[in-house]
């Protein structure tokens, strides 16, 4: 290699190098990185192919596993933190800016539960060198409570979804289904990246259910969809509570939702000279089937949603009994399931002439022939 006529101005040594080829200092046009008149000898005496922590701290929720980057919480999902820590090691490493062809690892080394001694190993060209590096960082685990699971704790919320009934207190199997319902719009929430979204608190009460929301937002959301899935109505009330450190009024709001008077698959009579009811459906105005014809029937206007009417029964209090004989298009004689005598009842366009047996509702109306399982279409 030719000599450059230039003298390293640290050991004097002539420097065997082209120093126009040499980096320049990043963001300076045309003006040389200071330790670029450097021999290779003294260059790589002091030289780091890498900068590395003394040590990162990943501070991470104890409740939900959320990991804190920046200022923020993010939900990552994850089972152990070892590739969070190999994810916060790789972005704190600086490799130096004159190394060219650069490749690297990271091996984690679990010491316990919360300590993870990571071994990193860089390797690259400069000035025309293969050089190497082997640092070692060590990753604490810092577990604490992110500000989600503080308030969720804290029983913080700012909604009260109540789930009513009208005229009765709502079923077990109801209320179930509106907590699932809360629950899964709740997760909608979360699965987009929105981490006020929380149920604080579910109170089964006499009347019914009290849930206690993160948010108005949310609380509202809830209704509305608990309404589209099991019909009735919600209406919200507001509550002033406080106000915050501008002076701004911060108010709660009580979202009540009341389900419908008849639930699907309750028998019903109108008493509108038709015959009973089997309720089908009750979003909207309800919808349900004759029992002495087979037709459908809906609740007209001047009713609402529903009519007033005589609860008879419900689909599972229905026994089944047997087919004496078919009379005709418009009737069938069945065995009664309490006295056994042999009674002519309305024959519907669902009854199947076929049939040994079929499930009778004995009311105060009288005795009707239900559909089989099959025949009823409930609310979905």
């Amino acid at each position: 290699m030719s000599r450059s006529g230039e003298f390293c101005p640290r050991c004097g040594d002539a420097i065997e190098a082209d120093l126009d080829a040499r980096p320049a200092r990043p963001g300076a046009e045309g003006v040389r990185d200071p330790d670029s008149v450097l021999c290779d000898g003294c260059y790589f005496e002091e030289f780091d192919l890498v900068e590395a922590p003394d040590r990162i701290d990943v501070r991470v929720c104890s409740q939900c596993g959320a990991v804190h980057r920046g200022n923020r919480w993010v939900d990552v999902g994850a089972q152990d933190y070892t590739d969070i820590a190999v994810e916060e090691v790789s972005e704190a490493l600086g490799v130096h800016l004159d190394a060219t062809d650069v490749s690297w690892e990271v091996a984690p080394e679990q010491v316990d539960e919360n300590n993870i001694r990571m071994h990193c190993q860089f390797s690259g060209v400069v000035r025309g060198t293969l050089v190497s590096e082997e640092v070692v960082v060590p990753v604490k685990i810092a577990r604490q409570t992110c500000e989600r699971c503080g308030r969720i704790a804290g029983g913080s919320y700012a909604a009260i979804v109540q789930i009513r009934a009208e005229e009765r207190t709502p079923t077990e199997e109801e209320q179930e289904r509106a907590q699932e319902t809360a629950e899964a719009f709740v997760a909608e929430r979360e699965a987009t990246g929105d981490r006020n979204a929380f149920v604080t608190e579910v109170t089964e009460v006499d009347e019914g259910l009290d849930m206690k929301i993160s948010t108005n937002q949310l609380g509202q959301g809830i209704a509305k969809r608990i309404v589209e899935q099991q019909g009735g109505t919600f209406e919200d009330y507001e509550t002033l509570v406080t106000e915050d450190g501008d002076g701004n009024e911060v108010y709660r709001v009580t979202f009540a939702v009341r389900l419908p008077r008849y639930r699907p698959g309750e028998v019903i009579d109108p008493e509108d000279g038709d015959g009973p009811v089997l309720v089908r459906s009750v979003r909207g105005n309800l919808k349900g089937t004759r029992l002495a014809t087979g037709e459908d029937y809906e609740a007209s206007f001047e009713d609402g949603d529903a009519p007033d009417a005589r609860r008879l029964g419900t689909r599972e209090d229905g026994q089944r009994t047997t087919v004496v004989t078919v009379e005709d298009e418009n009737a069938v004689q069945v065995l009664d399931p309490e006295t056994y005598e042999a009674k002519t009842i309305p024959r519907p366009d669902y009854f199947d002439p076929d049939a040994d047996e079929v499930p009778v509702l004995k009311s105060r109306a009288g005795l009707h022939v239900l559909p089989d399982d099959g025949g009823e279409t409930g609310d979905a």
